[in-house]
């Protein structure tokens, strides 16, 4: 069944899981996502981001993603990750998304909690769910890496104000983690954590969640994460099952597909598991 972020987040934040958030840029990673979750009984969010757009159309991803999650027999939320412009997050919206990531971070503290608010304001007014982010969460390599992380940590003083201003309904947190594969293992703030998930009271969510150990998983969770969002270690998982349909001698492109679907139900039933959020709908 199609739902918004806040009827499986804040279940997720009460009994202290997380719901994984997976993109799907094509309907075998779709697939792989929601089987699992129907397997596993356990609530799930998918969707895509504004940067994975010339990998597949906004309007693509829209047609095969709605009408799975509506099919679903499990609560599904369809989000638009990482939206960038305002036009393309009016974009998810007309065409159905339930949850949009407006991602305002890389600007000025007052513009940031201006436009996210007015997004707010639109997305609501229509039963739609918005995330926005204080800090900013850069890239393990490419343009989008930071040089000094620690510079663009969420803080805390301004986490209260930012979800108050804005009324947002899930808080992406700058806490030491990034996108893509991690070079080096990553130290989160454990302590920033649960300060800010005390004083913005919202669910809070961590982004770059590829490449974390498990015990990084459990404690952030513990400390007040609600959803993390997974995408190289499925993308990653597609390939190497791919190339195992390959070296088993499959030469249509039909016949990958069962390799990369069950390669990718492996890493999604992993991270299931380890978020606590099986048998949760």
């Amino acid at each position: 069944m199609l739902v918004n972020m806040n009827d499986v987040l804040y279940p997720a934040q009460k009994e202290k899981y997380a719901v994984g958030f997976f993109n799907a840029v094509n309907v075998e990673m779709a697939r792989a996502i929601i089987e699992t979750a129907e397997e596993l009984r356990s609530p799930v969010m998918i969707g895509t981001a504004e940067v994975l757009l010339p990998a597949m159309p906004l309007e693509n991803v829209a047609d095969y993603l709605l009408p799975m999650a509506k099919r679903a027999s499990i609560p599904v939320c369809v989000h638009f990750d990482h939206g960038l412009s305002f036009s393309k997050c009016m974009e998810a919206l007309k065409l159905g998304f339930s949850s949009i990531m407006y991602d305002c971070s890389t600007e000025e503290y007052e513009s940031n909690a201006e436009n996210v608010a007015e997004m707010v304001k639109i997305c609501h007014a229509l039963g739609v769910t918005v995330e926005g982010e204080l800090g900013h969460v850069g890239d393990n390599e490419g343009a989008g890496r930071l040089v000094k992380p620690s510079d663009y940590f969420t803080d805390p003083v301004f986490a209260e104000d930012y979800v108050r201003r804005t009324g947002i309904d899930s808080l992406a947190v700058a806490v030491g983690n990034a996108h893509g594969d991690y070079k080096f293992p990553p130290r989160l703030d454990y302590d920033r954590i649960e300060t800010i998930a005390c004083k913005a009271a919202i669910p809070l969510v961590l982004h770059g969640g590829s490449g974390l150990a498990d015990s990084d998983f459990r404690t952030a969770i513990r400390k007040g994460i609600c959803k993390i969002n997974i995408f190289t270690d499925l993308d990653k998982a597609g390939k190497a099952g791919a190339e195992t349909g390959l070296k088993a001698s499959c030469r249509t492109l039909m016949g990958l597909i069962p390799y990369e679907i069950d390669a990718m139900k492996s890493i999604v039933r992993e991270k299931m598991i380890l978020f606590g959020s099986i048998g949760k709908a």
